[in-house]
């Protein structure tokens, strides 16, 4: 394959993407921020960027530097995280369903969606190729996943990406490896797509940042990662984002960040002696308590 599947964020659907990702593990989305989305990250982040110390590995980038807690930073990576071309098809992989009896029934649970990660990632001229790893390495995902991904990621071009600036690295296909199969960089194919543009990604898919052959360019991107939510979360968005700053976001994304229990009740908190949905912190004082799995008695 000579490259990923492009797709117009103005035309494709979310059931294009979903398709896409099944067959290649990975793909592009020209036209995916708004024109205003795309200028708010550039206004919010570039200068925030200047000031970051650069990374100190190979993995981390000598000449690359990162941002995070980036709810803290800009209110438009909220219109990524919601996109209706990336959150349907995060859950589509995300919310898989399982089984378990609980007495004399017989439950379907399936885990909800959180946002594990989010990071700003600038790499300067000079940087060599990062490793290439799968993010749900950190989860000890075992592969294949048969469908049941742990997490969808996804990277905002800032900047133009190019071959030659850093563009990310990519193993078309290799979601469905299983953990044996060793990646080669030969095998790999770079992200070329214009500002504004994402790449979309499933946790099970080799990539890497890429070198940064130019002598000036700097390559900037915004992402995140949404996550399965019976896992821990990469990110402490609890420790990351005060409270205060959560509750000024809509309940969507203060559930997204791991303010809510979700159907299988991973998150509660008590309060008054009863366990109760986080949001309820938030302010909300009609959440009702917690019934069902994870919370009878023992």
């Amino acid at each position: 394959m000579t490259g990923l599947t492009r797709l117009s964020g103005r035309t494709a659907t979310a059931a294009e993407v979903i398709s896409v990702l099944e067959r290649e593990g990975g793909v592009i989305i020209e036209a995916f921020l708004s024109p205003e989305t795309l200028a708010g990250l550039r206004e919010d982040l570039l200068p925030r960027m200047q000031s970051q110390a650069k990374g100190r590995d190979s993995f981390s980038g000598h000449r690359t530097r990162r941002l995070s807690r980036l709810f803290a930073h800009t209110r438009h990576i909220a219109d990524v995280a919601t996109h209706p071309l990336y959150l349907p098809v995060a859950e589509h992989f995300l919310s898989w369903t399982r089984t378990a009896w609980v007495g004399d029934r017989r439950l379907e649970l399936k885990p909800d969606v959180r946002i594990g990660v989010t990071q700003a990632i600038q790499i300067g001229p000079g940087e060599t190729a990062q490793p290439l790893h799968r993010d749900d390495t950190a989860f000890m995902w075992r592969h294949p996943t048969n469908g049941a991904e742990g997490r969808v990621q996804i990277i905002c071009a800032v900047s133009d990406f190019t071959a030659e600036n850093g563009g990310t690295l990519v193993i078309p296909g290799s979601h469905l490896w299983d953990d044996d199969r060793r990646p080669e960089l030969s095998e790999a194919v770079a992200t070329a797509m214009p500002a504004g543009s994402a790449l979309i990604f499933l946790g099970s898919t080799f990539h890497a940042g890429g070198a940064n052959t130019t002598e000036g360019e700097y390559r900037t991107a915004a992402g995140l990662a949404l996550d399965a939510s019976n896992v821990r979360q990469e990110e402490n968005m609890y420790l990351s984002l005060s409270s205060d700053l959560v509750a000024s976001y809509p309940e969507q994304i203060q559930r997204l960040l791991g303010w809510s229990a979700g159907a299988n009740h991973m998150g509660w908190v008590e309060v008054d002696g009863q366990m109760v949905d986080p949001i309820h912190l938030l302010g909300d004082p009609d959440e009702g308590l917690l019934t069902g799995v994870g919370a009878g008695r023992h």
